[in-house]
């Protein structure tokens, strides 16, 4: 479920199948507002029109903006994968706050991430709240489910490195990231699960003040991968 005008925007522009939508007056209070709903007419989508009662009983938002819509999730799988000379992978293990993982989806999406990989122990990506924290991202940024397992025999066949983000781990200050490298970060309060952090080929950190243990895992992941960004 898509709801709010941008991310229901990001879900038209996607091009993926929606099979329906909801409207109330109140998206028609703004020229974009009501420029969605034709776009979702011209692409002869179901939009069934309610009240604004109606629309409250359906929406997931405090503040509804008047448009949601249902689509059909896309189907992506490490095979269909295919990654450039440079390449960028987030891996998520056990990261269960639905606004972290929407803002980690956004982030890897932004810093030119070729996909983001969701392990079990990871809120369902495609759930409501994740979606709305997206913004719709994960419309047009792979996000592929897959288990350690697969995951592993994926990066040792295509000869990805595993770096995992640990309070531990080698500053990312002055290191020089392979062209292809997948990083990983884990839940909020335990970190990296034992497996997944033996699987690492290296754990990296990041340089902080004195008395500051940690930071929000979104934030960390976005500081990192910008750190080891291709060059």
């Amino acid at each position: 479920m898509a709801e709010g005008i941008r991310t229901v925007e990001e879900l038209v522009a996607s091009g993926l199948q929606i099979t329906g939508a909801l409207t109330c007056d109140l998206v028609d209070r703004t020229p974009r507002g009501a420029a969605l709903v034709a776009q979702l007419h011209g692409r002869g989508v179901d939009v069934v029109r309610v009240s604004e009662r109606e629309f409250d009983s359906a929406s997931d938002t405090e503040y509804p903006q008047g448009v949601l819509a249902i689509a059909e999730q896309p189907k992506d799988s490490l095979e269909a994968l295919t990654l450039p000379q440079a390449a960028r992978l987030l891996v998520l293990d056990g990261v269960q706050d639905p606004g972290n993982v929407g803002t980690l989806l956004r982030t890897a999406a932004a810093l030119g991430v070729t996909a983001t990989i969701v392990l079990p122990g990871t809120v369902d990506p495609w759930n409501a709240k994740v979606v709305r924290s997206a913004v719709g991202i994960q419309f047009r940024h792979r996000t592929i489910d897959c288990t350690e397992e697969a995951l592993v025999l994926f990066l040792t066949q295509q000869g990805v490195p595993l770096w995992g983000a640990a309070p531990t781990g080698t500053s990312v200050d002055g290191l020089v990231p392979p062209p292809q490298l997948a990083l990983v970060v884990g839940n909020e309060g335990a970190g990296l699960k034992a497996s997944v952090r033996d699987a690492c080929a290296a754990l990296v950190s990041l340089p902080m003040a004195p008395g500051v243990e940690s930071l929000n895992v979104a934030v960390a992941a976005g500081i990192a991968l910008f750190a080891l960004r291709s060059r």
